[in-house]
């Protein structure tokens, strides 16, 4: 059994090793069905030619004769020194042990990039119902484990879309009108990053509460606002939200992914909590994209913030399904 990118190593590579199939040939011949079925073909091409799939975050577990057992699939920006996320782990029908093999896949695609970024399954909601989905799922999380991603995390994926409008209609039609509870600003850096380290406190965002065990609020913050610097949106849509006296209430951050608008960042100072304000910084978000020209917006919540989740369903937003995050925790 071996495990390898699907690109050889440069430094090692004969005259044959580029005289066989590219990356993209052999991401798209290994089987995508299952349960928890990979990506399309259309969406691997596309990934490929923005450079968020690489050959060398192709991996595969290969028999002695070269045959391919198991595919991972990592993921990143177009701008990502090392992958992000995986994105695909599928293993080939008929392995004995699928979590064992998996998890070996997994460990060397970890050596090799010197880091464990987290695993994404998308899911369907109820997916635990599903006997067939539930085994998929459950070899995955067993694989994950083996290869040190042991935090879990379960998110509602929401979505919002713009509803059908005459021509010509206004663009933030559809969307909730601003209520006057909350006055939204630009704010420097400074006030960002104290909002994001003062909105920490009490969170039931488990991510959240899992980066406070290692890091302080300060810390954390800092992360959150480079993070999310970072992301495809643009710095200058960022709003502080306050009451009409001034008084600081919470943070409104619209962004997007490589794919489309999404919510970002948003919450509500912990003295200001209770009052349905987060209702007010949701709509703000929602408005600016739909001003934007954005017929759709997404946003994920933890399935424990319950809190969270009715102000999406209170918006508008409709759940599309469940994202489980496999990832590691701090190191030490």
């Amino acid at each position: 059994m071996r495990f390898r990118a699907a690109i050889a190593d440069p430094a090692t590579a004969g005259p044959a090793a580029t005289a066989g199939p590219t990356a993209l040939d052999r991401a798209l011949a290994f089987p995508a069905g299952g349960p928890v079925a990979g990506p399309s073909a259309d969406r691997i091409r596309e990934e490929f030619a923005e450079h968020r799939f690489r050959p060398e975050w192709t991996w595969f577990a290969e028999d002695g004769d070269g045959r391919p057992l198991a595919r991972a699939l990592w993921w990143g920006r177009a701008d990502s020194e090392r992958p992000v996320t995986l994105d695909c782990l599928q293993v080939a029908p008929g392995v004995a042990d699928p979590a064992a093999l998996a998890a070996a896949l997994l460990g060397a695609g970890h050596a090799a990039f010197g880091r464990r970024p987290g695993h994404h399954l998308s899911l369907p909601r109820g997916w635990r119902d599903d006997p067939a989905l539930a085994g998929a799922v459950a070899w995955r999380r067993e694989a994950a484990a083996r290869a040190g991603l042991t935090r879990e995390i379960e998110r509602l994926r929401y979505e919002w879309t713009l509803p059908r409008l005459p021509l010509g209609g206004p663009p933030a039609a559809g969307t909730a009108a601003p209520t006057g509870r909350l006055v939204f600003r630009e704010g420097t850096d400074e006030e960002f990053l104290d909002v994001f380290a003062r909105i920490s406190r009490g969170s039931l965002d488990l991510a959240t509460r899992y980066e406070l065990e290692s890091l302080t609020e300060e810390e954390l913050a800092r992360e959150d606002f480079e993070f999310y610097r970072d992301c495809p949106g643009e710095r200058s849509w960022w709003r502080l939200a306050h009451l009409p006296d001034g008084t600081l209430a919470g943070v409104a951050v619209p962004s997007a992914t490589p794919y489309h608008r999404n919510v970002g960042y948003l919450g509500v100072v912990p003295e200001q909590r209770g009052r349905g304000l987060i209702d007010e910084v949701l709509a703000e978000i929602t408005r600016f994209h739909a001003s934007e020209g954005a017929g759709r917006v997404t946003a994920t919540t933890d399935t424990v913030n319950l809190p969270m989740a009715a102000a999406f369903d209170r918006a508008g937003y409709e759940v599309t399904g469940i994202r489980l995050v496999l990832e590691a925790p701090p190191a030490g």
